[in-house]
């Protein structure tokens, strides 16, 4: 097994990234949104609560090694002694890899990696929606497996891959089982439809039937107001946000027209 310390960590850290999520309207100019979707394939689509935080990743190494990242970049390893302390992602994480490295069993061949979101604290300007005391809370939202083959590619071809769907991302099945095996919680599970309105404004009518608070609070003292929701297929082969924000502009900006 090749050993972490032999690896680019470029190409690691781009064959690790979280992946864009298209939302479930295009967007146009000036943050219009346009009449076209995501046109899902299936009759189930999951819907969960799209948490307002940072992008954080576990990168579980075969050999037990880990690393964690945000979105963007790496913040630490294991047995480092100093971390990068952006956004709290690290204090926050580091107890959760630790217990994962631990646990994990991976065929030897495969990255794992553990999508988070980690919010509150001082992550982003809504992190008052989900406390008043400045407390750090972290979602599991998806987990994907990265062939080690891959950091044999040049880096563009590595960024392609990645955004090309390239990443083996666990089904709802097994990323439920996943999680409730490692005793993780998972942005929460709103409902299982079949099919979600595409006009504009029934979207919004829509969003606003499925959460009107945030169901991952860390107080009951905190604002309470959620970001969206994401849906998803269960295999995860289809996947779009569907925020309170885009729409709310949208409609602001058509009354003026």
């Amino acid at each position: 097994m090749t050993s972490l310390r032999n690896i680019d960590l470029s190409k690691l850290n781009s064959a690790t990234k979280y992946p864009s999520i298209p939302t479930f309207h295009a967007m146009g100019e000036r943050g219009m949104l346009l009449e076209e979707t995501v046109c899902f394939e299936s009759n189930e689509i999951v819907v969960t609560e799209k948490v307002d935080g940072t992008n954080s990743r576990i990168i579980l190494w075969p050999d037990g090694t880990y690393l964690i990242g945000s979105r963007e970049e790496l913040l630490h390893a294991k047995g480092d002694l100093v971390h990068n302390p952006a956004l709290g992602i690290v204090d926050t994480l580091r107890p959760v890899a630790d217990r994962l490295s631990a646990e994990h069993e991976s065929s030897g061949d495969d990255i794992t990696v553990i999508f988070f979101e980690t919010y509150g604290g001082k992550t982003t300007a809504a992190a008052k929606q989900y406390t008043s005391n400045k407390e750090f809370g972290y979602r599991v939202f998806d987990v994907a497996n990265v062939p080690m083959i891959q950091l044999d590619q040049e880096l563009n071809a590595i960024s392609l891959w990645r955004e090309n769907s390239g990443q083996q991302f666990l089904t709802e099945n097994d990323l439920q089982a996943f999680t409730s095996r490692h005793g993780l919680k998972l942005t929460p599970r709103i409902a299982v439809v079949e099919s979600i309105p595409t006009a504009i404004n029934d979207t919004h009518a829509w969003l606003k039937s499925m959460i009107t608070r945030t169901q991952v609070a860390l107080d009951e003292n905190a604002g309470g107001r959620p970001e969206g929701v994401v849906v998803r297929t269960p295999d995860r082969k289809q996947i779009a946000k569907i925020r309170y924000e885009d729409y709310e502009r949208h409609a602001k900006r058509s009354a003026k027209k």
